[in-house]
């Protein structure tokens, strides 16, 4: 048995489903412009530069879902999936994952991005496992805060080890196992795997693969 491990933004996606969100919801008017785009930008250039704080930055990104019924939310985001998701699942990302899949490996999303921003994305890969930032519920509700730990960092490793645990697993049930990422804030569940492999990395990223002798591939046009 196999265990396929991708990183989602910058990796599955040639860009980042998270800074577009918050894009996207600028543009339609629901955020101002002003207050929050430029803060958006810091954070990302935070994450980039391995000094993001995350719960700062869910404490960000997670408000405005507190602010808008389900309905809303799920509306604004079926068009966030048509005009800004889809054109970044690159046919190089899709074919890997089918790849996966059909060899029968358990296959799985892990990112730090939350998993309302993300559910859809992974469904669209036909990717059956997800491994993301819990947005905490009240009633159907979103409170704007994180349930439990985030899937950022060495979070990663607690939390696809939780999940295996839920599945009567854990990382000796597996006779190869890979981790796909473009960042060096993966640097932690990469080195758990056996088959670590950098997409289109980061500089640190690279210059760490290519000192390990990782496989280092690009899934762009």
């Amino acid at each position: 048995m196999e265990l396929v491990l991708f990183d989602l933004d910058n990796t599955l996606l040639a860009g980042d489903s998270d800074f577009e969100w918050a894009q996207y919801l600028i543009s339609r008017g629901v955020l101002d412009k002003e207050v929050y785009e430029a803060r958006n930008q810091e954070f990302f250039e935070q994450y980039k530069a391995g000094t993001l704080d995350i719960f700062e930055f869910l404490d960000f990104q997670l408000k405005p879902l507190a602010r808008h019924s389900r309905e809303q939310l799920d509306a604004w985001h079926q068009e966030f999936m048509d005009t800004r998701i889809l054109p970044m699942m690159t046919p190089q990302s899709v074919a890997l994952v089918k790849k996966h899949l059909d060899s029968g490996a358990i296959v799985a999303i892990v990112t730090a991005t939350n998993s309302f921003v993300t559910g859809p994305i992974a469904r669209a890969f036909g990717i059956p496992h997800l491994i993301a930032t819990i947005p905490a519920q009240e009633n159907g509700v979103f409170t704007g805060k994180p349930r439990g730990m985030p899937a950022f960092k060495a979070g990663k490793i607690e939390r696809v080890e939780n999940w295996l645990e839920s599945l009567g697993l854990c990382w000796g049930s597996f006779t190869r196992s890979w981790f796909y990422s473009d960042s060096h804030n993966d640097l932690p569940l990469l080195g758990k795997v056996s088959e670590p492999v950098a997409v289109d990395p980061d500089d640190t990223l690279r210059a760490h693969a290519t000192a390990q002798g990782w496989p280092v591939i690009s899934l762009r046009d």
